[in-house]
């Protein structure tokens, strides 16, 4: 190692051990979002299978009604007018090779659609990101062939976290979106669609951080959580064919289109919010520069009045029948 990449190295690491002090501890587990929403919606209730590491769990929040499924889960209640089953398989600290376990666990109860947020610790424990999007292939490939809908909300810029400071910064952003691209590429492929993240830790992010970080200047704040399941809600309808038909073709005007992937996977890094589908032109998923994609940057949804999950199908007007199996 050359004297100047032993000196950056260091530097690098004593960066590392700085922000690890920085950042502050949330105790205890976040709220578990499982359970009925949709009070006095009809059946039957749509399944939403929701996996991955905190920030699909909702480290950092004290209330059940400010993690991320709940938002979601009533956002979609409300929007859809149907009951919705949520199931939480998410683990804090999770990294995308611990992917399988929470599936097989997932897989008993026929969710209609899967929420995946998995990455940031990928990136944190520095797992090669060739290894990552394998674990994260094969998991999307077995909820695709069980006829499961995916939505992969990809790596956020960790560029962005406070106590990192430069150079590690730098280095934090350039992994997590060189990540995000290839988590794209990769969903894609498998027949899963992603949703860009960057919106989670980026600009809105870096533009109030008192209001959007939660007390350990790491994870998501309530109102963070509230803003990534905002950004998420618009692609889970869609995926599940209840997008308005307005929304039925890509709008030019707001930048939407086809692309192939691998410059679609780019641009909805830098470009937060950004869903990416896999779609066909003139009959053939792929052309001459790869596969092609749909490019959409859909309208967000208005808030949901926010309601804790139920135990039981008839808390929310359901019947025992509509129960799902548990795991």
């Amino acid at each position: 190692m050359s004297v100047l990449g032993g000196g950056l190295y260091a530097l690098l690491t004593a960066e590392a051990k700085l922000a690890r002090k920085a950042i502050g501890r949330t105790s205890g587990a976040p709220p578990d979002a499982t359970g009925w929403y949709g009070r006095g919606r009809p059946g039957p209730a749509l399944k939403v299978a929701l996996l991955g590491d905190s920030s699909a769990a909702g480290y950092g929040v004290d209330l059940v009604t400010e993690t991320p499924g709940a938002v979601l889960a009533n956002g979609l209640a409300e929007h859809a007018e149907r009951r919705v089953y949520l199931r939480a398989f998410c683990v804090v600290g999770a990294k995308s090779s611990e992917l399988g376990g929470q599936i097989d666990r997932a897989l008993p109860i026929e969710p209609d659609v899967a929420i995946i947020l998995v990455g940031a610790n990928d990136v944190t424990h520095k797992m090669l990101p060739s290894e990552s999007v394998r674990h994260l292939s094969e998991g999307v490939r077995r909820l695709v062939d069980a006829g499961v809908e995916v939505i992969v909300g990809t790596c956020p810029d960790l560029g962005t976290v406070k106590p990192i400071a430069p150079p590690l910064k730098q280095v934090a952003r350039a992994w997590s979106r060189r990540l995000a691209a290839a988590q794209t590429i990769a969903v894609i492929n498998e027949g899963g669609r992603t949703v860009s993240l960057a919106a989670v830790l980026g600009a809105e992010f870096a533009a109030a951080p008192a209001l959007l970080f939660g007390p350990d200047q790491f994870h998501p704040s309530a109102k963070g959580y509230h803003a990534l399941a905002t950004v998420l809600l618009p692609s889970v309808m869609a995926a599940l064919g209840l997008a308005p038909e307005d929304e039925a073709q890509p709008e030019p005007y707001r930048g939407e289109g086809l692309l192939p992937v691998a410059a679609a996977a780019v641009q909805a890094v830098q470009t937060p919010g950004t869903e990416l589908d896999g779609t066909e032109v003139g009959g053939n998923r792929t052309g001459v520069r790869g596969l092609w994609v749909e490019l959409r940057h859909r309208r967000r949804r208005p808030q949901a009045e926010a309601e804790g999950p139920q135990d039981s199908p008839e808390e929310t007007g359901g019947t025992p029948v509509d129960e799902p199996v548990q795991a």
